[in-house]
């Protein structure tokens, strides 16, 4: 029987909210009855430093998940917080895979102390190999939302389309993870990511 596994790279900075984001994949993947996997690799995770979580997730409940590690070349999405950090994890994408990517920049660490220069035109050297983007402002529509905290659940909103949920079950799971005084807000944010994605061909 073909045993059937998604697997999610989601990246960016500490401090933008990568982690909440993995817990909404991962718990609403869970709410449906498949095996989940989620394993959260830091380099710095104080504001600044760069943070990757793995999750990978069966496709129906027979489907079982022996690792959460993906491997370079496996990745169905890789959801990107920053636009550098999208570049920097091509490389997990799979063949015919999708990058979300929020399109604000963030200085790492080497460009703030001046030691090196953030690269010029990174998504539009991306979008030359020909790879599946899906570009948005996450912190424009964060800011319409209400916050510019919400920025990773504008991302969830945006990365959904490319997965199997429904709608009502993503917003579900935003309701059930955030704290109930921000739920509205952070609906508000998924929503305008949901709807600011293209519908998957």
């Amino acid at each position: 029987m073909k045993n059937s596994v998604k697997s999610v790279i989601i990246v960016g900075v500490g401090g933008q909210g990568t982690l909440l984001a993995s817990r909404v994949l991962g718990s609403a993947m869970m709410s449906q009855g498949v095996d989940v996997k989620v394993s959260e690799v830091h380099g710095m995770s104080q504001r600044g430093g760069s943070v990757v979580t793995y999750v990978r997730y069966g496709v129906t409940p027979e489907d079982k998940v022996y690792s959460p590690v993906i491997e370079p070349g496996e990745a169905d999405v890789v959801l990107a917080f920053e636009a550098l950090e999208a570049a920097r994890f091509l490389p997990y994408l799979k063949e015919g895979g999708a990058v979300v990517v929020n399109t604000q920049q963030m200085d790492p660490m080497p460009v703030v102390t001046g030691t090196a220069k953030y690269p010029e035109d990174i998504l539009g050297k991306i979008e030359k190999k020909g790879i599946h983007m899906i570009c948005l402002d996450a912190l424009k529509l964060a800011e319409e939302a209400g916050s510019v905290k919400a920025v990773n659940v504008v991302l969830i909103g945006a990365m959904a389309r490319r997965l199997q949920l429904p709608r009502n079950v993503w917003e579900e799971t935003v309701r059930n993870t955030v704290p109930p005084k921000f739920v509205d807000l952070n609906l508000k944010a998924f929503a305008l990511g949901y709807e600011a994605s293209p519908e998957e061909e």
